[in-house]
């Protein structure tokens, strides 16, 4: 296998690895399904067969259910290998035949990696997987059971597969894939059961990847022209159907005798068949390739489908992370709303602020309002708590509200936007999103104390040279801080010019004016600036804490951008596919 061929199959290989296809959207159980054929495709055949193509070729027997398959197997080999009865269903634990020369090709997992290897007549550890799938009707077998026979020519192997049609779900699955592996299929059916509509399933299926396909119809009854007019109308239908059968073989209805066999005679021509088959290296080859090209194409047609599926999956992730970010922007817009139109600086704080700096005539001239500030505030030391530390008290207080608040609706607003669609209602599924989390009151108020701090340290880092600071002391740190954290609140462009604003914006303008008169005008926008920015991500941080659960409910689902991919994968297995067929 080349160097180029093997970064195909292996980048498509992890890219199904990786593949996520969580969400309940219209088609995912088929494209699920698609993905598990594909990954067990590549691993049970396409690969094994790349590294080696001179390995025997793999025929695989398959059919409906008591169409004769075991019964044949045992004619081929001369003996009874494999069970046949009439309790269904009868084929468990598949049987792969070999010549014992052969042997090192199956012994370890060069193909059907998947399925445990037990010996004939080998004791199996009663804890070991697969022991027992061969008395249950409900689970596949996890194990193949390798029988070395010297009647079974060198180059070939045989593998009895269970009922494609088999009442056990495990068994018809299992049928699938070992159809999968096999570089030739030969499908058994019966007289009276060739139009049955499961097997012609599998047969397109396998027209559809171009498997070699040999076809046996049992049971034929031994009447005169019956066998002629059965075969004419199972290759009308073959023909109709567009299934290209290699070989097609008659085997009448016969006595069997004491030990389950069938007369060597009556599958002469199938014996003659295979055994021509093994000794021809290059026929061998042909099949081998044709089978492996339309393994390919088949890969490539699967990865498009999957393709497709993983597309609208991580659109509809796209659609849910657009929903959750959309409600969490708005919280934050609303928050941002709250601290610029003023609503903040009312009631409470307004209150306490005024204890701060009195209220009355806000323009009478900047150095009297610095003295009034600082006579109010020495008239309020009077054992209750400082004015300005009540007053920054109630401006975190207020914010505090009003973070929890917004982050709980957006939080509302993006669990009820989630549970409108499929996807959203699979992921909300036992989760309350909304519910505000343990502690989270607590980080926030964190959080906002953590922020006047920096404000306060950033007043008494702009206050350092000595006039700064004398008028700073003569008001106190958080006088000058809180006037800050109000014009903050206001906005950090917020300068009226008239008489006519409101409460809030009043306040703003004492808290202003101070500041101005301490530090100048430039120095107060600096620090409003600084203040501003430090707020923002602090808040920013709470916010996007709080869609927490839902961003990583989606990035909790896997990588995005699969289905891209696996597009370029389609092309790059079509290529290799056309270039088997051209070595061949």
């Amino acid at each position: 296998m080349t160097n180029r061929t093997t970064a195909v199959l292996d980048a498509f290989a992890e890219h199904l690895r990786v593949l996520e296809l969580p969400l309940p959207v219209e088609g995912v159980e088929i494209a699920r399904a698609e993905t598990g054929a594909a990954r067990s495709q590549l691993g049970d055949h396409v690969i094994p067969r790349l590294k080696s193509l001179d390995a025997p070729l793999l025929v695989v027997i398959g059919g409906s259910t008591g169409a004769g398959k075991s019964t044949l197997v045992n004619a081929l080999v001369g003996h009874p290998v494999t069970r046949s009865g009439a309790i269904r269903p009868t084929t468990r634990r598949p049987v792969l035949l070999h010549h014992p020369l052969d042997e090192p090709w199956f012994t370890g997992t060069r193909i059907l990696p998947g399925l445990a290897r037990v010996h004939a007549g080998q004791r199996r550890d009663p804890e070991a997987p697969g022991t027992g799938d061969t008395t249950g009707d409900i689970d596949p077998a996890t194990s193949l059971e390798l029988r070395g026979e010297e009647r079974v020519p060198q180059g070939l192997a045989l593998l009895d597969a269970p009922d494609i049609d088999s009442v056990a779900v495990g068994n018809r699955e299992l049928a699938r894939q070992l159809l999968r592996a096999a570089d030739l299929w030969l499908f058994v059916t019966t007289a009276n059961r060739y139009a049955d509509a499961v097997p012609w399933d599998v047969l397109r299926t396998a027209a559809e990847r171009d498997v070699t396909v040999d076809v046996v119809m049992n049971r034929i009854p031994p009447r005169e022209g019956v066998s002629e007019e059965l075969a004419e109308d199972l290759r009308g239908m073959l023909e109709r159907n567009g299934i290209d059968v290699d070989r097609l073989f008659l085997v009448p209805e016969t006595d069997i005798d004491e030990d389950g066999m069938l007369p060597p005679a009556v599958i002469a021509e199938l014996h003659e068949h295979l055994s021509t088959l093994a000794a021809d290296g290059e026929a061998r080859s042909r099949i081998a390739r044709r089978t492996l090209a339309g393994a390919l194409d088949g890969l490539a047609g699967s990865a498009r489908t999957i393709a497709e599926h993983a597309v609208v999956q991580d659109a509809e992730r796209q659609q849910l992370r657009e929903q959750a970010i959309a409600a969490f922007s708005g919280a934050r817009e609303r928050i941002d709303n709250a601290l610029g139109d003023g609503s903040l600086l009312r009631g409470e704080v307004l209150a306490r602020w005024q204890d701060v700096v009195g209220t009355g005539e806000f323009f009478r001239g900047v150095e009297s309002l610095v003295t009034r500030a600082r006579d109010r505030i020495g008239q309020m030391l009077s054992g209750k708590p400082a004015p300005a530390v009540a007053a920054e008290q109630a401006l975190g207080t207020g914010l505090v509200h009003v973070v929890i608040d917004e982050t709980a609706r957006g939080a509302e607003l993006a669990e009820n936007a989630w549970r409108s669609s499929a996807a959203g209602r699979h992921l909300t599924e036992g989760q309350d999103l909304s519910r505000l989390p343990d502690g989270y009151s607590e980080e926030v108020s964190s959080a906002i104390r953590a922020w006047q701090g920096d404000v306060l340290e950033l007043v008494r880092s702009e206050g350092a040279d000595r006039r700064t600071k004398a008028r700073m002391l003569s008001l106190g740190v958080n006088v000058v801080g809180v006037a800050l954290m109000v014009v903050v609140f206001a906005s950090t462009a917020f300068i009226p010019t008239g008489l006519e604003v409101g409460a809030g914006a009043a306040t703003a303008v004492v808290g202003q004016k101070l500041l101005e008169t301490i530090f100048g005008d430039d120095a107060v926008r600096r620090m409003a600036a600084i203040a501003r920015e430090r707020l923002t991500s602090r808040l920013d941080a709470l916010v996007a804490e709080r869609s927490g659960p839902f961003l990583d409910r989606l990035d909790a689902l896997g990588e995005v951008g699969t289905g891209e991919l696996l597009g370029a994968d389609a092309d790059a297995l079509t290529q290799l596919a056309r270039d088997i067929r051209e070595d061949a």
